[in-house]
């Protein structure tokens, strides 16, 4: 009898736990992900320009001697929409370029999505198979690295930057990264 007990309830405890564990994960913020890339020097990497946009591409030399943001977008994106104002209103309270990296996007699209909304990158590298976004380890669009003088990434944000985490998590990092 004790052993039927047991046989019903094992399968129930299980998927109570396999349930908690889900709660839990679902209350935790995206933006803690860990980045391994973090304090090591950005990924060699070389992006040519987005066609008929105007906007130099750059590669990972552009990146050396002085502190940069580099942004990866892609206007089907909604989250990119959604942050795309604030890169706007911080590209010259920042004090440092922004620098885009456009993921999986066709280039009419980029160009209609950057000329609705503006444009905040001093250049914009077009990653079409998204192979310079993997090496960056981006998990989603959009997310945001701070690197250093010296080409190192000293801080990730994933997910859109509204107006408080630029100036709560951005600006600090950046203002981290001029003193590394």
């Amino acid at each position: 009898m004790n052993r039927r007990i047991v046989l019903f309830l094992l399968p129930l405890l299980a998927l109570a736990a396999l349930l908690g564990v889900f709660a839990v994960g679902l209350n935790r913020d995206p933006s803690l992900i860990p980045s391994v890339l973090i304090n090591k020097p950005a990924p060699d990497f070389a992006l040519p320009p987005v066609a008929g946009l105007g906007t130099p591409g750059f590669d990972t030399d552009a990146l050396k001697g002085h502190v940069t943001v580099v942004n990866v977008f892609a206007s089907w994106c909604v989250p990119c929409r959604d942050e795309h104002p604030v890169l706007m209103s911080i590209k010259d309270k920042i004090g440092v370029p922004i620098y885009g990296i456009n993921q999986k996007d066709q280039p009419d699209n980029a160009k209609t999505f950057l000329g609705e909304l503006g444009n905040p990158y001093a250049a914009i590298g077009a990653d079409t198979n998204g192979r310079a976004s993997i090496d960056w380890g981006v998990y989603g669009v959009p997310e945001t690295f701070v690197v250093n003088a010296k080409g190192i990434i000293t801080a990730k944000i994933i997910g859109p930057m509204d107006a408080n985490s630029a100036a709560t998590v951005l600006e600090p990092a950046i203002e981290k990264a001029k003193a590394s």
